[in-house]
């Protein structure tokens, strides 16, 4: 039988309930969950339905017949174009009141072990300018709301440098304030925007892989050094030196001016040769009295102010007393491992990216650390009998794997090797608690941190600390 087509329709004075994944929030209606883009709870809205899936629908709002007490006028111009802060409807209190139940219905409807009272969540100190590292695509031909307007445009008028729009990797709109990274943050991206419009310099084209200029990337720490990263589709080398020396003259802030040619397919860069241009080839920045070099391509938490108060946290929950020999797992560029060095025995931290751990080891140099030792290679490998024997049974094991969780078989060898204490850090909730639960019959969880990095955006990092069933 022939599938009937989707006919969108219109749902009057549907009552928001709750906030949602990927920033959106939930209603009901005739026993069907509604995903409303842009609802706060507490609204009543009028929505419009264009989608149906089998147990959800998608809908947009038409009107807001009442709004929520936690309903919030939006800052920024680019709200609802923009795939970042899409909360930012929401005032921060009710955004971090969401937070804390996202952790709670993960650890109850997906772990379903015992766990005590959540502490409140720690809340980001700044909730915009807050990110160290921002990324934007230069564009030929720019999102605009019809083509008609496109049309009127010159050529050079037409481009544009920017963010994606959400799920398009052709749809660029242009960017002209964001409040994620520091303001001169938007001086930059703007003045470089200008000098390539007003030179006839080629935009990049993701249809046909042409162009000149092609990306940017941004770092800058809290002491107000910054790294810029211009990525070149080829090789130009007068009009290279031109925008580079335009950037470096306007803006003396710049630390390390850095470029890419990047020819390939895919915007990545991390297996690109970086030029420097001018200064330096990374950036120092500083964490309580600890130094880490960032390079162009080094990993490092985006809110840097709100990293300490997350390391800190997890240290505490560590409980170190300088006799305890801790694993740090997922370590990164060590700076968890770093972070607790000082009130531990020993440290040793295992990471599967073999760049982040050279970069451990140089941030271990720099700070005059020799209680640690780091390892590359993939976790359920390395951590082995033979590491163990080598350097001892974990007291305290740190674990802050990614996203997806720890693989069964590096929980396995947790409960194998039944450290006293493990401090499990996550960016994802949901499969903590998973990971957890299959930990549950030998640990139990006895205190639970959430912690906001990402003001604006459905995102909370949480902090578990399992102890050993006695």
């Amino acid at each position: 039988m022939r599938k009937r087509k989707f006919i969108p329709y219109t749902i009057e004075q549907l009552e928001i309930i709750n906030a949602g994944s990927e920033g959106k929030s939930i209603a009901r209606h005739n026993d069907k969950v509604i995903m409303v883009d842009h609802a706060v709870p507490g609204d009543v809205v009028d929505v419009r339905v264009n989608s149906n899936k089998k147990s959800f629908s998608f809908a947009t709002i038409q009107q807001i017949v009442k709004p929520s007490v936690d309903r919030v006028d939006t800052f920024c111009s680019h709200f609802g174009l923009c795939g970042g802060c899409k909360w930012q409807q929401m005032s921060y209190p009710a955004q971090l009141r969401f937070k804390q139940q996202q952790v709670l219905d993960a650890f109850e409807r997906i772990g379903k072990f015992p766990f005590p009272e959540l502490k409140p969540v720690i809340g980001s100190e700044n909730i915009t300018y807050y990110r160290n590292k921002c990324e934007f695509s230069f564009i030929d031909r720019k999102w605009v709301n019809s083509m008609d307007e496109l049309e009127a445009m010159s050529e050079d008028e037409r481009k544009g440098l920017g963010y994606h729009i959400p799920g398009r990797f052709d749809k660029i709109f242009d960017v002209e304030h964001c409040y994620l990274q520091h303001p001169l943050a938007n001086e930059i991206r703007n003045a470089v925007r200008d000098f390539g419009k007003s030179n006839s310099y080629e935009f990049f084209n993701p249809y046909n892989q042409e162009g000149f200029l092609r990306n940017i990337i941004l770092r800058n720490t809290v002491a107000g050094d910054w790294m810029v990263i211009l990525c070149f589709k080829k090789e130009d080398q007068e009009k290279r030196e031109a925008i580079l020396n335009h950037i470096k003259e306007k803006f003396p802030q710049i630390a390390a001016l850095l470029y890419i040619i990047n020819p390939k397919m895919n915007d990545t860069i991390y297996d690109l040769e970086v030029n420097v241009f001018s200064g330096k080839d990374h950036l120092i920045e500083t964490l309580e009295d600890l130094k880490f070099k960032i390079g162009p391509k080094s990993f490092f938490q985006t809110n840097t102010l709100q990293t300490q108060a997350l390391y800190g946290k997890t240290r505490e929950l560590a409980g170190l007393t300088g006799n305890e020999n801790v694993y740090d797992l997922y370590t990164g560029v060590g700076s968890i491992a770093l972070f607790v060095s000082k009130l531990a025995k020993q440290v040793v931290g295992i990471e599967n990216v073999e760049a982040a751990i050279e970069d451990a080891k140089i941030n271990a140099a720099l700070n005059n650390i020799t209680n640690t030792h780091f390892y590359a290679g993939d976790m359920k490998d390395v951590l082995n009998d033979e590491l163990i024997a080598k350097h001892g049974k974990p007291d305290v094991i740190i674990t802050d794997p990614p996203r997806a969780g720890m693989h069964p078989d590096v929980i396995a060898k947790l409960l194998e090797v039944a450290a006293p204490k493990i401090v499990y850090v996550s960016c994802n909730p949901a499969t903590q608690a998973r990971d957890i639960a299959m930990m549950q019959e030998v640990y139990e969880v006895t205190c639970v941190q959430p912690v906001d990095m990402f003001p604006h955006t459905h995102h909370v990092e949480n902090i578990a600390l399992l102890e050993l069933k006695k």
